[in-house]
């Protein structure tokens, strides 16, 4: 049985990627079942450079192979911002409630529709410092009123291109279709079965 660390103390992360990562032979690990509490600061200026740190980090620390998501909300009329400090937008306390209503603020001066897309760029790392990268764009517009109760972050006012719906209006099984992240997970999958040897599962 192959094991991998999911890189990301985020709890909606760790949901998302369990279910994309539900592969035969493969055995997926969180850092609570790491000793101590690894702190890694993001001071990368984009996401691939963010995920590399992440995954190589983790895959230092637990002595196994570890995969890492670093993702981002770019909106067209903020020039791409918040992009890569999504989750990092205003005071460090602010939960994601309180992001989305800073981002709001932020694009109620300018003529909608409001544009955006959902990046994510996921890393694979070895113990060996080996580095496979991929990514994924989900497209579709902000929108002011929020809608729905699943996901996490800007979920509620992401209205997917093509559908009626947010991002948290969709089902765990609908959203890991059309997510940003399960777009790099796809592309990532061939990579991360033959690295780990899981091809033949």
């Amino acid at each position: 049985m192959q094991k991998l660390m999911i890189a990301s103390g985020n709890p909606g992360k760790q949901h998302e990627l369990r279910a994309l990562l539900d592969i035969p032979g493969l055995t997926l690990l969180d850092p609570s079942s790491l000793e101590g509490n690894l702190q890694i600061s993001e001071k990368g200026e984009d996401y691939a450079s963010n995920a590399k740190l992440k995954a190589s980090a983790y895959a230092r620390a637990s002595g196994m192979w570890a995969l890492a998501d670093d993702s981002g909300l770019e909106v067209d009329v903020l020039e791409g911002a918040p992009g890569p400090r999504s989750a990092r937008l205003g005071a460090p306390h602010l939960s994601d409630a309180g992001r989305r209503q800073i981002l709001l603020q932020m694009l109620h001066p300018h003529p909608r529709p409001w544009r955006a897309r959902f990046r994510s760029v996921v890393a694979l790392a070895s113990l060996d410092g080996m580095i496979d990268l991929a990514e994924g764009i989900c497209s579709g517009e902000i929108i002011a009123e929020e809608r729905g109760t699943g996901g996490f972050g800007y979920d509620p006012i992401f209205l997917i291109s093509g559908t009626d719906r947010t991002m948290a209006e969709l089902s765990m099984a609908e959203k890991n279709q059309l997510s940003h992240r399960a777009r790099a997970i796809e592309a990532l999958m061939p990579i991360l079965k033959r690295r780990l040897g899981l091809e033949r599962k």
